[in-house]
C-alpha cells in the first residue's frame, strides 16, 4: 500500500476520496491559490483528516474567523466576567467560554473565586435553570453565529411567555456574511475562493453570499463535514477557479437548501436586531452583530444589570487575532506550543475545539 492508500484508507468511500482528489489535481490552478474554510468544523476536518496533505502543490487551504468562541473580543468576555463578579447571578454558559481568557480573568478562574457558573448544553438548559433556582439571576452568555442564535431567540420567546423575571441574556451572536467581506478586503490576504460554512448556511441559505461572486469574483461552495464532502467541496471550487467563473455553490444539498430556514430566520428577526459587532483580528464590522430589540430589553443583560466592565487589554505576543484572519498559521505564533497550549491557553483559539490553534497542536 503506498502512502496516498494509507492517508486514504481511513475515509469512508476511499474510491469517492479518490477520484476528488485526482479531479483537484487535474483542475489545479498553475499559479498558488489560497482556498480558505470559514467553519470552525471544517478546520477540525481538514486537520484530523490530513487533508492539506493531499491537496497539490498550488492550493493553499486557509483556516478564516469561523469559530465562534475565537472571534468574541476580550471586551465581550470582560463583560461576562463583571456580569459573573454579580452576587445574585449564575452564569450558564457552553463550556469552552469558561476557560477563554478575558483582560485579567475567565469564568473558569471567577468560579474559583466563588462564583457561579453553570456549563449547559442549550439554552434551554439556562431557562431550566432559571426556573429552578428563582432566587438567583440567571444569564445565559449567548455566542454563535446565526446557527445557534435562532435558539436563543426562541428561549427569549418562551421567558417572555412565561413572565420568568430572573432569566437574562447576554449575547454576543454574530452572522458570518460581513465577516466574509472584510475578509476579502483584507489588504494582507489574497483569498481565491471560499470553503462556505455548513451549519450557517442550513439557516441562511445562498442568498446572503451572492455578493462574493458578483462584486469580487469569489468562488463559494457551501459544503458539509465529512471528508469527502471537503474534498468535494475542494474540486468544485478548484473547477470554477479553472474554468474562470465565480458562482455560489452548494455541495451540501443533503443539509442545505438555497432558501434556508425561514422560520428560523424570522425568530432571530423577532427578537433581535443587528448592530455593529467587534471580531477579534478583524475589528468592528457594521451590521455583523445582533442585539436584543427594545421590545424583549428585560432580557438583556447588559440592559438589566449594568455592571461595570474593566479596562480592555490585549494579551501580548498572543497572534490569535492573525490566525483568525488567515494570515498566519498557528504554527508560527511564538507563542505556539511553547507557552500557549490547551493546559495554558492565551488566546481563544486554543481554547475553543473549534479553533485552529488547538486543531494544530493536536492533528500536526
Amino acid at each position: 500500500m503506498d502512502e496516498m492508500q494509507k492517508e486514504l484508507s481511513a475515509f469512508k468511500d476511499p474510491k469517492l476520496a479518490q477520484g476528488l482528489i485526482e479531479s483537484i489535481n487535474a483542475l489545479a490552478p498553475d499559479q498558488p491559490a489560497t482556498l480558505m474554510e470559514v467553519c470552525g468544523t471544517h478546520t477540525v476536518a481538514i486537520a484530523r483528516n490530513g487533508i492539506r496533505s493531499l491537496m497539490p502543490e498550488t492550493i493553499r487551504l486557509s483556516s478564516g474567523p469561523g469559530c465562534p468562541v475565537c472571534v468574541t473580543s476580550n471586551h465581550d468576555i470582560d463583560k461576562v466576567i463583571a456580569l459573573a463578579r454579580i452576587p445574585e447571578v449564575i452564569i450558564a454558559t457552553f463550556g469552552d467560554m469558561t476557560r477563554v481568557p478575558g483582560s485579567t480573568s475567565s469564568l473558569l478562574a471567577e468560579q474559583a473565586n466563588g462564583a457561579r457558573v453553570e456549563i449547559v448544553y442549550s439554552p434551554l438548559d439556562a431557562l431550566r435553570l432559571a426556573q429552578e433556582s428563582p432566587e438567583s439571576q440567571v444569564v445565559f452568555v449567548g455566542v454563535g453565529f446565526e446557527t445557534t442564535t435562532p435558539l436563543v431567540a426562541r428561549v427569549v420567546l418562551r421567558a417572555k411567555k412565561m413572565g420568568l423575571a430572573n432569566f437574562s441574556v447576554y449575547g454576543a451572536h454574530k452572522n458570518m456574511p460581513g465577516a466574509l467581506e472584510a475578509i476579502v478586503n483584507d489588504p494582507e490576504l489574497k483569498v481565491d475562493a471560499l470553503i462556505l460554512p455548513g451549519h450557517v448556511s442550513t439557516i441562511i441559505g445562498v442568498e446572503p453570499y451572492r455578493f462574493l461572486a458578483e462584486k469580487y469574483g469569489i468562488p463559494g461552495v457551501i459544503t458539509g463535514f465529512e471528508p469527502n464532502d471537503v474534498l468535494q467541496g475542494i474540486a468544485m471550487l478548484t473547477r470554477q477557479l479553472h474554468e474562470g467563473r465565480a458562482d455560489i455553490e452548494i455541495a451540501y444539498a443533503r443539509g442545505v437548501m438555497a432558501e434556508g430556514n425561514p422560520v428560523a430566520i424570522d425568530a432571530i428577526n423577532e427578537v433581535f436586531e443587528t448592530v455593529p459587532a467587534v471580531w477579534r483580528g478583524i475589528g468592528e464590522i457594521e451590521g455583523s452583530g445582533y442585539k436584543i430589540r427594545d421590545e424583549y430589553a428585560e432580557f438583556d443583560a447588559m440592559v438589566r444589570f449594568n455592571p461595570p466592565i474593566e479596562a480592555t487589554v490585549e494579551h501580548k505576543g498572543c497572534r490569535c487575532g492573525d490566525v483568525l484572519r488567515g494570515v498566519l498559521p498557528p504554527n508560527e505564533c511564538p507563542l505556539f506550543r511553547k507557552v500557549c497550549t490547551p493546559e495554558n491557553p492565551i488566546g481563544p483559539c486554543m481554547v475553543s475545539s473549534e479553533g485552529s490553534c488547538a486543531a494544530y497542536f493536536r492533528y500536526y
